[in-house]
C-alpha cells in the first residue's frame, strides 16, 4: 500500500475540506478520525455571517471570513446536491433601548470596515419578518450573511472525498508525528491541543432544533436584554436556536438552564416558536484559542495546524482548505496565513 503524501487528523468540516482539496491537487490523503460526541460540524447552525460576526479590532479574522464567505457559493456548487445553501441575509434585532444602542455601535464599526447593512426601525424589522414580536425596537439587516446546513455539507464532503480517492481510517491518533505520511495536518478541533500542545480549549455551545410549519425568510439574531440568541430556519421546516457558551471540559452536557434561557429568549423575539416542538437538544465543543482566531500554518517541517476556528468552522472551511492545501502542495506559505501562525503563542 502506498504511503500517503498527507495524513489529516480529524474528519470534521475543516479536516474533510482540506483532505478534499489536497486530493484534488494530486496528493494521496488519509484521514484519521473517530467520531466523538460534541463535534461542532454536526451541531452548528451553519450561519455564514462574516458581517454580523465581525468584532472590534479583529481585522485579519474579518478579512479571512469575508474571503471564505465569497468562496462558499462555488464550494457548495462543487460539492453538488443540496447542502442547504441559502442567500437569505441576517436580521439582527434589539428588544430594549440598551440592545439597540449596542446594535448601533456594532453597525457603525462594521460600516467602517466596509460591510453592507441597513439600519431598520421596528416597522422595517416587521416588514422583513412579520413573525417578530412588536417588542423589538429596531435592527440591522446584513444582506451578505447566508447559511448552509452543516449536516448536509458533511454528508456531501464524505461523498466528495471518497470520489477524490481520500482514504478514511477510524483510528484514534495520540501521536500525529508518528503517522506514516510526508506531511500531517492536525485538524482535530478542540482535541488539537492535546495532540500538539497548542492553546486550544473546549467551549461548549448548546443549540436546540425545533420543528414547525413556519419558515422565516431570514436568519434572526437578537439581543434580548443583553443576551444573544439566534434563530436559523431550514427549508424543510427545521429551526435551529442557539447558542450557549460554557467552559466546562470535554464532556458535552446539555445544561437545563441553558435550554430554558435559549427557548425563552427565542420565543420572546419570535412568539410563534412557542408552538413548535423540540426535536433535538445538541451540545458542541468549539475549539477556542486565547484570541478566538484560528491556528493555521506549519508547526515544523512535517506537522501543519488547521484548528482553533471557535464559532466559525463552517464559515471558514473553504478558505482554510484553500490555504492549507496551497501551503502543502506548493511548499510556500500563503500571505493570508501569517496572522494566524501558531507561532504567535510560542508554538514551534
Amino acid at each position: 500500500m502506498r504511503t500517503p503524501d498527507v495524513a489529516v487528523v480529524g474528519g470534521g468540516i475543516i479536516g474533510s475540506s482540506i483532505a478534499w482539496r489536497l486530493a484534488q491537487g494530486g496528493a494521496a490523503v488519509t484521514v484519521y478520525d473517530v467520531p466523538a460526541p460534541g463535534r461542532p460540524s454536526t451541531v452548528a447552525a451553519g450561519l455564514l455571517a462574516p458581517a454580523t460576526e465581525a468584532e472590534y479590532g479583529a481585522t485579519a479574522l474579518s478579512r479571512l471570513s469575508h474571503d471564505s464567505a465569497a468562496l462558499w457559493p462555488g464550494f457548495a456548487d462543487e460539492l453538488g446536491g443540496d447542502v442547504g445553501y441559502r442567500r437569505c441575509g441576517t436580521l439582527t434585532v434589539g428588544v430594549d433601548a440598551a440592545d439597540v444602542a449596542e446594535l448601533d455601535r456594532a453597525h457603525a464599526y462594521r460600516r467602517q470596515c466596509g460591510w453592507p447593512g441597513t439600519r431598520l426601525d421596528t416597522r422595517g424589522c416587521l416588514a422583513l419578518e412579520p413573525a417578530l414580536s412588536h417588542r423589538v425596537q429596531g435592527g440591522v439587516f446584513a444582506p451578505d450573511d447566508h447559511q448552509v446546513d452543516p449536516r448536509r455539507v458533511m454528508a456531501a464532503l464524505g461523498e466528495a472525498t471518497a470520489a477524490a480517492g481520500v482514504v478514511r481510517r477510524e483510528e484514534r491518533v495520540t501521536d500525529p508525528a508518528g503517522l506514516p505520511a510526508g506531511r500531517v495536518v492536525v485538524a482535530a478541533g478542540t482535541w488539537s491541543g492535546r495532540l500538539t500542545g497548542l492553546p486550544v480549549r473546549p467551549i461548549q455551545g448548546q443549540v436546540i432544533r425545533l420543528r414547525g410549519t413556519g419558515n422565516p425568510p431570514v436568519a434572526i439574531r437578537a439581543l434580548n436584554r443583553g443576551r444573544a440568541v439566534y434563530v436559523v430556519s431550514r427549508a424543510d421546516g427545521e429551526v435551529v436556536v442557539g447558542a450557549s457558551s460554557r467552559e466546562t471540559g470535554f464532556t458535552p452536557v446539555a445544561a437545563a438552564a441553558d435550554t430554558a434561557t435559549l427557548l425563552r429568549d427565542a420565543v420572546e423575539v419570535l412568539p410563534e416558536l412557542g408552538e413548535y416542538h423540540v426535536a433535538e437538544v445538541n451540545v458542541g465543543l468549539r475549539p477556542g484559542t486565547p484570541d478566538n482566531a484560528p491556528l493555521l500554518g506549519a508547526l515544523d517541517d512535517r506537522l501543519v495546524a488547521a484548528t482553533g476556528h471557535y464559532r466559525n468552522g463552517v464559515l471558514l472551511a473553504p478558505v482554510t482548505a484553500a490555504l492549507i492545501s496551497r501551503l502543502i502542495l506548493t511548499g510556500r506559505t500563503p500571505e493570508d496565513v501569517a496572522p494566524f501562525d501558531p507561532a504567535r503563542f510560542g508554538a514551534r
